[in-house]
């Protein structure tokens, strides 16, 4: 039986160069495109450049940040998703924060997303992470599911400025034991 587009027993998982970038900035285009579609403004997702988002995924991949990891997901087509995680931006010792987690379409549903959460938090649990930390738009309602089945803790949905000054709810989600996510 031939696998679907995305089936975790066809794709592989690794740090990305800068020679992925073009294929990141498709991956972070589209899955904004399929993902945000009525949760943001459509004039800026058609404004969304692959070609401005190839250029800031290579100089982020030439100079990564300190304690930054970056994992992609390609099955035998090309890259399906990636992940961005690094020091919590709320400054809290010890927590670490999946800042980035996208998936194209095609590869939802099949465990990969797991699977990148997984290996993300491992990476920043090696970089001395104890508890994890990400958020998500409070009308992903798909996504906070996801994140809610993984154990996530939801904290009370703040306001943040979106694109075009717009302002939005985000959800930030809490494992207090990274090691519930990497075992």
């Amino acid at each position: 039986m031939p696998q679907s587009r995305g089936a975790t027993s066809s794709v592989v998982i690794f740090p990305p160069g800068p020679s992925d970038a073009e294929a990141l900035a498709h991956v972070h285009v589209t899955s904004w495109r399929e993902t945000y579609r009525g949760l943001l403004p459509d004039a800026f997702l058609a404004r969304m450049s692959e070609v401005g988002y190839a250029r800031r995924f290579r100089r982020t991949l030439t100079h990564p940040q300190p304690n930054e990891v970056t994992l992609a997901a390609a099955d035998r087509f090309g890259l399906v998703g990636y992940a961005t995680g690094g020091p919590s931006r709320r400054g809290t010792a010890g927590e670490g924060e999946i800042s980035v987690l996208y998936l194209l379409r095609s590869a939802q549903g099949h465990g990969l997303g797991q699977q990148l959460m997984a290996q993300t938090a491992r990476a920043l649990q090696a970089n001395g992470a104890r508890s994890l930390m990400l958020s998500v738009l409070r009308d992903n309602i798909r996504a906070r599911g996801f994140y809610e089945h993984l154990g996530g803790e939801p904290e009370t949905p703040r306001q943040e400025l979106g694109p075009g000054g717009r302002l939005l709810y985000e959800v930030a989600y809490h494992w207090p034991d990274i090691s519930t996510l990497t075992r």
